[in-house]
């Protein structure tokens, strides 16, 4: 168990945050608190020694996901669904995800198509090479290139992905995109998801604590079964 502090201004309460730092939600919610100069207990959860299914995380959490949260007597799974709490009730007047409901929907609009376009397209292409040491399948590898196609599109005018401002948006798809990068994705032809890319990583506060140390986790995992898969 670790608790970890962005800067001399956390909130005071603590909030538990059960996550594996490889995972690009968890890493989500890193960025969000560490945006948001929130306070995280955190608690590793090993998923491949089985931890989320451990009878006390359950009780937490049923559907035995990463990342999940404990917020006093209040928890919460999902991580678009907990940036989103974390702003609604720690975040007043932030940037991060604003009230005004054109903005705020094109936000949403963002998020939406990180969850249900971008990430899974990613996963449905690369899960399979990764785990299970499958070819590449073109038809899966157009489908994530048509996504990115999209995001550059959006990105098109635009400073950042929903607009001027940093939001949860671009939290939450550049723990995505830096997955994709991680595995050797080649982002050049999309020149505006590069130009993004750099601008995230340079101004998510904590970027590296939170998402770069977990992007090398990662790739030390994928290192670490290719390994086992060459015995």
């Amino acid at each position: 168990m670790a608790t970890i502090f962005w800067d001399t201004k956390e909130i005071e309460m603590t909030i538990d945050l059960y996550y594996t730092p490889g995972s690009a939600p968890c890493r989500l919610v890193l960025l969000v608190a560490a945006a948001l100069d929130i306070q995280l207990n955190l608690k590793l959860t090993d998923l491949s020694a089985g931890e989320q299914f451990k009878p006390d995380f359950l009780k937490i959490n049923p559907q035995h996901t990463v990342p999940t949260i404990v917020d006093g007597d209040f928890s919460l799974w999902e991580s678009r669904a907990i940036s989103r709490y974390l702003v609604n009730k720690y975040g007043a007047g932030s940037t991060l995800y604003p009230e005004d409901p054109i903005a705020r929907a094109i936000v949403d609009q963002r998020l939406d198509f990180d969850l249900g376009t971008l990430y899974p397209r990613f996963g449905n292409l690369f899960y399979p090479q990764i785990f299970a040491g499958a070819p590449v399948d073109e038809a899966l590898l157009k489908k994530l290139e048509e996504a990115l196609v999209f995001f550059n599109t959006f990105l098109e005018g635009h400073k950042y992905a929903a607009g001027s401002n940093l939001t949860l948006a671009d939290l939450s798809l550049v723990a995505t995109v830096s997955t994709i990068d991680a595995v050797g994705f080649n982002l050049t032809p999309y020149p505006n998801v590069l130009k993004w890319f750099q601008l995230v990583k340079s101004t998510a506060p904590a970027y590296e604590e939170t998402n770069g140390k977990g992007i090398e986790e990662f790739k030390n995992f994928i290192t670490r079964l290719k390994a086992k898969s060459e015995l």
